[in-house]
């Protein structure tokens, strides 16, 4: 029986991946909201309520090496004529777990969703949840496949000290014992990157998320 996506990015932050074998998974969405693609080492999964037969028919004749089909402009931008949908860039995808007690930085949550990066958030994740912290924000939610997504954002003022790195590290104590919780970083973003690894986020892949159009109704 073939796994929900929810299923395999479980697996995946367990470091159970999908087989090696440049194949590729098509599973339907687990929110009318959320489509993309997640590539893996060696295999992908397209996410979307699309005919799979349409999808593997337009990666078979994407001319390219078929370990990076699925994640090539051409098959993405295929989905997005399709589907009517929007993109903004392919993420590092990364992953870490829970972490037991307080945070060991001062946060504040807070109600007022006014902050860019709250609203933002709205759009894309369920039950969000706001944090301040001297200078930085930690903004948590439900997203794909229900998983924990968090992300963060330093003032200018504040940066290259060290923040962005501890506000990733409370964000492993805001979440429940036991879960895991995701988080992407632009690639170019070596800054981000290298803050979410030194706070023990690890690369488990790349992802695309095709946004809903503007006024698209979820369920």
């Amino acid at each position: 029986m073939e796994q929900s996506l929810a299923e395999i990015l479980d697996a995946a932050a367990a470091g159970r991946f999908p087989p090696d074998d440049a194949g590729v998974t098509v599973v339907p969405q687990h929110h009318a909201r959320d489509a993309g693609v997640v590539a893996f080492t060696g295999h992908s999964v397209v996410f979307i309520d699309e005919d799979p037969a349409w999808v593997r028919a337009t990666l078979a004749g994407i001319d390219c090496d078929r370990l990076a089909a699925a994640m090539n402009p051409r098959f993405l931008a295929a989905l997005l004529e399709r589907t009517g949908r929007q993109t903004e860039t392919i993420d590092l995808l990364t992953v870490a777990s829970a972490l037991p007690g307080e945070p060991p930085i001062a946060l504040k949550e807070i109600s007022d969703m006014g902050h860019p990066r709250v609203r933002r958030a709205l759009t894309r994740r369920d039950d969000v949840r706001v944090w301040l912290a001297d200078g930085g924000v930690v903004v948590l939610g439900r997203g794909i496949a229900g998983r924990w997504e968090m992300a963060i954002e330093v003032e200018p003022g504040e940066r290259h000290r060290g923040l962005g790195r501890q506000l990733a590290v409370a964000s492993r104590h805001l979440v429940p014992a036991g879960a895991m919780i995701w988080s992407q970083q632009a690639p170019g973003n070596a800054r981000a990157v290298r803050s979410f690894h030194a706070a023990g986020f690890r690369a488990v892949g790349s992802e695309a998320l095709l946004a809903a159009p503007t006024g698209f109704l979820t369920r």
